[in-house]
């Protein structure tokens, strides 16, 4: 994530509505990829104080508060981009429903700066996925008991990413995590992981190398999940793959490698701009943007020993995972036009 400021110089972060020195009213501009400070016209829209243009907020933002996006006056767009984006929303009128859906959405947007800032398409023209990627934020009887569904997973499907809105709820994640004997859960994470299924389909098109990595896609996904869930990970696993998940099945093999390929990138690019590393990682070879993740994760996992805390980052990237990672990096520049 790259430092965001307001325009009277103080320094905002990425979930900011408004400026705590000035309380001018601050909002995300996707398209342009940077936050504005806007101040509100009579006629209900709001303009940028430098450059004059006119905005208007995110309707979700507007009536719900769970937003700080913005479009264009010019766009005719109820909702922001990320916003858009989205299918089905929680029923907020249940009890703890709308901070749920705040964190979701607060995830979900960073999922979205990552995509956009690696010129990932959201409206993907791929088979299957006529609507491009979509999001459905769902309840099963667990949360709800007037739901029919007994239960919903967070998976990914012709281009929807459902995600159950339990997974906002800090005590039900860790329960599962540690259930599941997962070294890392959280909503970013899944978001990171749903969407290296949905660019599948668009980036893999190089079969014969994908298979010597990650293996054949065509086996059957349906037994491979019911075999890692009745045998667990293969043995030995951590030699060759980031999670013990990632076993499972090449597809998962390959979105678990892209989620963390997304992690890399924004924290990179985070401590780059914060004076932790020297470089971004569009400046280096991705050998070189490794060798720096390597060095920043050691540091953030004791940093967070310090403090009594979990690691950070709580994986070993192997020479057999940094191979996959390397066919991620390329398949996301392959996609790139000529004049990107």
């Amino acid at each position: 994530m790259k430092r965001l400021y307001c325009s009277c110089g103080q320094e905002v972060y990425f979930e900011n509505t408004y400026c705590t020195v000035c309380s001018r009213s601050l909002g995300y501009d996707y398209a342009r990829a940077r936050m504005v400070t806007v101040d509100a016209l009579p006629d209900g829209r709001w303009q940028d104080g430098i450059d004059g243009r006119y905005y208007q907020f995110c309707g979700n933002r507007l009536e719900y508060g769970v937003c700080n996006g913005i479009v264009d006056s010019d766009e005719n767009q109820f909702f922001c981009l990320a916003c858009r984006l989205n299918r089905t929303i929680p029923d907020i009128s249940r009890p703890g429903n709308l901070q749920r859906w705040i964190s979701i959405e607060q995830a979900k947007r960073r999922l979205v700066y990552g995509l956009l800032s690696l010129r990932l398409p959201l409206d993907a023209p791929v088979t299957g996925y006529p609507k491009g990627l979509k999001f459905d934020f769902l309840e099963d009887q667990r949360s709800n008991p007037e739901i029919t569904e007994e239960f919903i997973g967070t998976g990914h499907h012709n281009g929807i990413i459902t995600l159950n809105i339990l997974e906002a709820d800090e005590m039900q994640r860790v329960w599962q995590k540690e259930m599941s004997s997962e070294r890392y859960r959280t909503i970013l994470g899944h978001f990171r992981h749903e969407a290296g299924h949905y660019y599948y389909e668009l980036l893999v098109q190089e079969y014969t190398r994908f298979t010597e990595l990650f293996g054949d896609p065509s086996q059957s996904y349906d037994k491979a999940l019911k075999n890692y869930y009745r045998h667990g990970p293969l043995a030995g696993w951590e030699r060759q793959f980031i999670s013990a998940y990632a076993t499972s099945h090449p597809w998962e093999d390959w979105a678990e490698t892209f989620a963390h390929y997304l992690h890399v990138q924004d924290a990179l690019e985070t401590a780059a701009v914060r004076g932790v590393i020297t470089t971004l990682p569009g400046q280096v070879s991705f050998d070189e943007q490794l060798r720096h993740w390597d060095l920043l994760a050691a540091t953030l996992n004791e940093l967070n020993r310090c403090l009594g805390l979990a690691d950070a980052y709580p994986f070993v990237v192997t020479p057999g995972i940094v191979a996959k990672l390397h066919f991620v990096n390329d398949t996301i520049h392959d996609y790139r036009p000529a004049d990107s």
